[in-house]
């Protein structure tokens, strides 16, 4: 029998103080290389190092400690029946309570208080409050829980989260400041706390007041668009909480209003799609990303470290069938109530779409197919002119669209799910028009630096060496890959560990190189993400701000020299600074809505171009 490593005994003893502190016998808790999490009684924390340094012992134990205490002192039940339906609300009241939960336990033992201020260290290296340059780009859920945390434990507010904090400390501290100091006396009564914590957010304006209706943030504005198209989407509420009958139902809808053709065109699409052999293997080739492209300009100062690790791959290829099933049925679950919504918003846009594509005929012709509506003319008098039509040419272009989105751990949660599951709507509306659809990722292989930076320390760690991390850039959907084919890929997104840093710059790059490989008249490329480029192996040992200044000039090159059209969607944070077409949203529930106007715009400007 092998002998015990003090890595193994370490373990068994956080098994064991994670068990007492819960007062749960089967605790059971592994080490991962990834994102630390908790599904019930397993915990998943931070593997440290063979010689068990104190920092990385104090991180596994600071995730250990704060999954037990929530398994002792949160009832799940409670916590779900009161939770407020407004994203920012429910982010903002998750947040509190995870900090009443741990205070418990900071107050009442000091060995959990210091390891809770270890694990707190490592989650602000991924939290966007870190990152925030203005009021806006502020996630008010974080700072507040930190304030909160302040008052309950007289811990101070870490150090990189200090400068975004203060901005709203002032506009937290007028609406909600007795409020939170009344809190301090309801630690052990969660009930109580939850009641206190929804004023706060009521003082905060973050949630409506109970006696107000959900939607009275102005949504009955965008009902008054017409009562027509409202009646054709109800019955797509009927399914939202089966996503296929969702689609079932929105299909049913469209169908009665777009007329035959669409409905042609629809049924030769599950004749094509009705057997998975049935496609040309042609239009399922991989596209090489990283092909050279000789009009890209060289002088940008920027350079891999080495590429020989970085991967392009199939979404398929990173987990089994299987998995990717149970993470697409996760993913559905998670957004039952949305999926109707931007369902609703995918059908104007189609129409809008649709309307384009509509024929449309000169009539009085002289010559050319005989019009109905003068038949009876042309019979009694057959030498009548004038009694013909012709069809109007529609100058239609042929169109890819490529979503391109972040996949770094800042997305993680509900931002990253509303992405896929927006993605995923976009792509099955827009095959339905005939616009081909890519859906990509990016993300790196491993946290701050892998095997690059490992060659990089090998190698004596010369000065300046460019980027440091292994890149992963991933393939959801290709662009000739039927919807329902590629549907389930989009799961991956949910898999735990995946979102790890974000590279922009070259990823952009990879995006536009795939298109440029394609023979559409016009091709989009949308950007989904949530800040600057970051990658801490990277810029710890490069002039500052490589990485964002390779991305600005990789989009002025885009912009002003390439055929592709460039827009961008920002997810609480200002992406302007770095995009011409761009749109910041602070609620991500704005990010399928925005999806779909911003390529409605782009369609209708150039049916403009050419009207004018």
């Amino acid at each position: 029998m092998a002998e015990e490593t003090p890595l193994d005994k370490f373990k068994q003893a956080l098994t064991g103080a994670s068990r007492a502190i819960a007062h749960e016998e089967e605790v059971e808790v592994a080490w991962s290389a990834d994102n630390p999490s908790q599904s019930g009684k397993n915990f998943r924390v931070p593997l440290p190092g063979r010689d068990l340094p104190a920092a990385q012992v104090a991180e596994a134990r600071g995730f250990a400690d704060s999954f037990a205490l929530k398994l002792r002192h949160h009832n799940e039940g409670l916590h779900a029946a009161g939770a407020p339906p407004e994203p920012v609300a429910r982010a903002c009241y998750d947040a509190i309570e995870q900090v009443r939960y741990e205070a418990v336990g900071s107050s009442n033992y000091s060995g959990i208080r210091g390891n809770l201020e270890s694990a707190l260290a490592v989650r602000m290296g991924a939290d966007p409050i870190t990152r925030a340059q203005n009021e806006s780009e502020v996630p008010v859920q974080g700072a507040l829980a930190l304030m909160l945390r302040e008052k309950l434990t007289g811990q101070p507010i870490p150090d990189a989260a200090v400068p975004a904090v203060d901005m709203l400390r002032e506009w937290i501290e007028d609406a909600a400041g007795n409020s939170m100091d009344d809190l301090a006396s309801l630690l052990d009564d969660q009930s109580a706390f939850q009641k206190l914590s929804l004023d706060i957010l009521e003082d905060l304006e973050l949630t409506n007041p109970s006696d107000q209706p959900d939607n009275a943030d102005g949504s009955d504005d965008e009902e008054e668009e017409g009562q027509e198209e409202e009646q054709q989407d109800d019955s797509e509420d009927e399914g939202e909480g089966d996503p296929d009958a969702a689609e079932m139902a929105g299909d049913m809808a469209e169908g009665d209003e777009q007329g035959e053709g669409e409905t042609e065109m629809s049924s030769e699409e599950e004749m094509a799609e009705g057997e998975p052999g049935d496609e040309g293997e042609e239009g399922m080739m991989p596209v090489r990303p990283n092909r050279p492209n000789s009009d890209f300009p060289m002088d940008l100062d920027y350079r891999a470290y080495s590429d020989k690790f970085d991967e392009e791959i199939a979404a398929n290829d990173l987990c089994d069938a299987e998995e990717l099933d149970r993470l697409r049925a996760y993913l559905d679950s998670q957004l039952t109530g949305l999926q109707g919504i931007v369902t609703k918003l995918a059908n104007r846009l189609q129409r809008r779409l649709m309307a384009q594509q509509n024929r449309s005929w000169d009539f009085d012709q002289e010559d050319g197919i005989i019009d109905a509506a003068r038949l009876s003319r042309v019979v009694v008098a057959p030498g009548t002119a004038l009694a013909y039509k012709v069809e109007q040419d529609i100058d239609f272009k042929d169109t890819v669209v490529t979503l391109l989105i972040d996949n770094s751990g800042s997305m993680r949660g509900r931002p990253i799910s509303i992405a896929a599951i927006s993605a995923d709507i976009m792509a099955r509306t827009l095959e339905r028009c005939g616009v081909k659809t890519e859906i990509l990722g990016f993300t790196t292989r491993a946290w701050k630096g892998g095997q690059s930076r490992e060659a990089w320390l090998a190698d004596g760690k010369p000065q300046n060496p460019g980027r440091l991390n292994d890149l992963r850039h991933i393939i959801y959907k290709q662009a000739d890959e039927p919807w329902r084919r590629a549907r389930r890929n989009l799961g991956l997104m949910m898999r735990e560990g995946l979102l790890k840093e974000n590279i922009d710059g070259e990823a952009l790059l990879w995006a536009h190189n795939r298109m440029m490989g394609r023979q559409e008249d016009r091709r989009i490329l949308m950007v989904i993400s949530d800040g600057a480029p970051v990658d801490d192996s990277t810029l710890s040992v490069n002039t500052a701000g490589y990485l964002e200044g390779h991305l600005r000039k990789v989009i002025e090159w885009i912009e002003k020299a390439s055929p592709v059209q460039l827009v961008a969607i920002g997810i609480g944070h200002d992406v302007t600074r770095y995009y011409r077409r761009a749109v910041t949203i602070m609620d991500v529930e704005q990010l399928g809505g925005t999806i779909i106007e911003q390529l409605a715009e782009l369609f209708e400007d150039e049916k403009d171009a050419r009207g004018r």
